[in-house]
């Protein structure tokens, strides 16, 4: 009943008091404030009409929901602004998905917070569903992993952009909710700087009727699609059940993904990588600390930023000197111990000692997010262009005339997946 959640105060979840390891002295009690993330967007949506001729189609951006939704890129025409437009064809869903998408757009139209995509305007046209939504310049974060950051992003990077995850994640726990989809794909960036939290068709709500329950037994729709990202007890599925907590694991396994362009568990047999997170195995970063690198006369990191090239290059020769083996990454990465730590205390297998969001946005490794502004923030993504860029809005209006329907305007077609 969506009147109850809106209308139920929700307490916060409370982090335990002591870890089994000396992780906790990397939480602080002082907040990684960020102007920047705080500041409300400025989209204003109640200019946009419900008219589907005001909308110039220009390129395909992506697909979603089981490949029954596209998202595209297009312009306002009344108004010449560039919004993003999901359209959906509801006769090939079942009745099963179309009760999804009923449910999505109520509960996102509950939501009110910079780092929360929302879409207020959602009408219908000729048995499609269209939805208008604020353009995402930098598209997802996957989308820039794969198509410039391939061995991984920047430390610095990283931690701007968990940060605003992780205030999107702590709106939601504290309305109820649990995300259950948090995934590098699902972390769109916009063009003015700013970190959206997007996938909101796993939400599960923990709050029925007025009570908030302790822990959920609820499988998400779209499971085998995100199982390198779920948490061993929400994969257990026995009688303890799962909370808020599971998105805390979620993440690290994002933040892994982020920082290697990889992500962990992807390459296994599901039945395989199952039998791994039940027992525990433990999946950390993946960088050339296990070297002796103070005993070969190299400088250890300890910022929060990633190794100098000279230092890159120098492990990397002694890696293949040592290993034989050309290494994965020509630049092997040397990650701090902030990261390291961040990453350790959201990948624990135990849900009880996981800090909850609100904790580790006070985590040491996301205090140098106070340090950047918009334009630091922009000059950590190059080399991306964003699509609001002439040249790519050029190449745009060249597939809005036919050339080439199924290609985004970047080349990297499927890129956005909400």
């Amino acid at each position: 009943d969506c009147s109850c959640i809106s209308h139920t105060s929700v307490e916060n979840i409370s982090v335990e008091d002591h870890y089994d390891t000396v992780s906790h002295h990397y939480l602080t009690n002082e907040p990684a404030a960020c102007s920047l993330s705080e500041t409300p967007p400025n989209d204003d949506m109640t200019v946009y009409s419900t008219d589907i001729s005001h909308y110039q189609l220009l390129s395909e951006l992506g697909k979603g929901f089981h490949d029954l939704s596209v998202v595209c890129l297009a312009r306002h025409r009344p108004t010449g602004n560039l919004v993003a437009v999901k359209r959906t064809n509801l006769d090939n869903c079942t009745e099963e998905q179309l009760g999804v998408l009923q449910n999505e757009v109520l509960q996102t139209q509950l939501f009110h917070h910079p780092n929360i995509l929302t879409s207020q305007i959602v009408f219908t046209s000729s048995s499609k569903l269209w939805v208008i939504s604020p353009l995402m310049a930098y598209g997802s974060a996957e989308c820039l992993v794969k198509t410039y950051f391939s061995d991984g992003m920047s430390e610095s990077l990283i931690a701007f952009i968990l940060y605003g995850v992780l205030k999107g994640l702590d709106y939601l726990h504290r309305m109820g909710y649990i995300h259950r989809s948090v995934k590098a794909s699902h972390i769109l960036l916009s063009g003015d700087g700013r970190v959206y939290l997007s996938g909101l068709h796993s939400l599960y709500s923990m709050v029925r009727d007025g009570k908030r329950s302790k822990v959920v037994y609820d499988v998400p729709e779209q499971s085998s699609t995100v199982l390198p990202w779920l948490s061993p007890e929400l994969l257990r599925q026995d009688l303890h059940g799962y909370d808020v907590k599971s998105d805390i694991y979620s993440l690290g396994i994002t933040a892994c993904e982020l920082a290697s362009g990889r992500v962990p568990f992807q390459d296994m047999h599901p039945t395989l990588m199952l039998l791994q997170k039940l027992k525990g195995s433990h999946c950390c970063l993946l960088d050339i600390h296990p070297f002796p690198l103070e005993g070969l006369g190299l400088k250890v990191s300890r910022s929060g930023v990633d190794s100098g090239i000279g230092e890159s290059v120098a492990a990397s020769s002694i890696m293949r000197t040592m290993t034989g083996e050309r290494p994965q990454s020509p630049a092997p990465k040397n990650f701090s111990v902030l990261f390291h730590n961040f990453v350790e205390l959201c990948l624990q297998h135990d849900p009880e000692k996981r800090p909850s969001a609100r904790s580790l946005l006070t985590h040491a490794f996301l205090k140098q997010v106070k340090r950047h502004t918009k334009e630091s923030f922009l000059n950590l993504l190059h080399p991306a262009v964003p699509l609001n860029n002439p040249r790519v809005l050029a190449k745009a209006a060249q597939t809005a005339a036919g050339q080439d329907s199924t290609t985004s305007p970047d080349g990297t077609a499927g890129a956005w997946e909400f």
